[in-house]
């Protein structure tokens, strides 16, 4: 199976704190690939040097061939790569359709030529109305379509940061904590529904989580990333049995 994502060697620093220091790692495609580490260890600012929110300082980043290394956000999101975030970046005072569809490609409402002449896009605007409607469905948001984003709970949310990904037309999704602050029993929902996904849709997803318990039963491989490194790579089972993980996470 080839690698969809590659990294080779990326380093990303900050005057003198290196916070992504020589990362090499492979996404398959069609897996579920998990990045764990503790608080600071530079996964969050490796998701943004792989997203292109900051330009990597060294090293190759590959995405189906292409370098991402020197490519714009919106580029690299026209590929098909798409990420979320921690902290869900919705349009709060937008409602859960509106924000739905904000991602859909080509939209042709949005050309300014075409904007006041209605009968050149309605039908593609019912169009992906539909589409976004399936989305939410998908989700389980379908009977929040009208509410604000702002109304909804941390996992609604959660959820739909993840339809509205979906929207973008993705090859592959990086997910930020996609469980964070929600209850346990709505984790291990969202984590079905990313495994649903990846069956129905053939999505290749990078994940961070700190929820081991719940990542550890959906991911085909993990990597561990501490001080800015990755410093062990294996199955769930092998991680858990790694005596320097369980040093750096529990003291052992």
């Amino acid at each position: 199976m080839s690698d969809l994502l590659a990294l080779h060697d990326v380093r990303k620093c900050f005057e003198r704190l290196q916070a992504v220091d020589g990362v090499s790692l492979t996404v398959p495609s069609g897996k579920i690939v998990g990045l764990i580490g503790p608080n600071g260890s530079g996964k969050s600012t490796l998701f943004n040097v792989i997203s292109g929110n900051l330009r990597a300082d060294a090293g190759r980043i590959e995405f189906d061939g292409h370098d991402l290394t020197v490519r714009s956000p919106d580029q690299i999101f026209h590929l098909g790569l798409v990420r979320s975030y921690q902290d869900p970046s919705l349009f709060f005072r937008m409602t859960v359709l509106d924000n739905m569809l904000v991602p859909a490609r080509s939209q042709r409402g949005e050309n300014p030529a075409l904007a006041p002449v209605h009968r050149t896009w309605r039908k593609q605007e019912k169009e992906l109305a539909a589409i976004a409607g399936d989305l939410l469905d998908q989700v389980q948001l379908r009977k929040r379509y009208a509410a604000l984003a702002a109304d909804l709970s941390g996992g609604q949310m959660k959820l739909l940061e993840l339809g509205r990904s979906l929207n973008g037309a993705p090859r592959l999704l990086l997910l930020d904590e996609p469980t964070a602050g929600v209850a346990p029993r709505l984790a291990h929902d969202i984590f079905h529904q990313i495994e649903g996904l990846r069956q129905t849709l053939g999505l290749t997803f990078l994940i961070i989580e700190h929820r081991l318990e719940v990542l550890f039963e959906f991911v085909d491989d993990v990597y561990v990333m501490h001080a800015g490194r990755v410093v062990a790579h294996g199955t769930a089972a092998e991680i858990a049995a790694n005596a320097q993980v369980r040093e750096i996470y529990f003291g052992e």
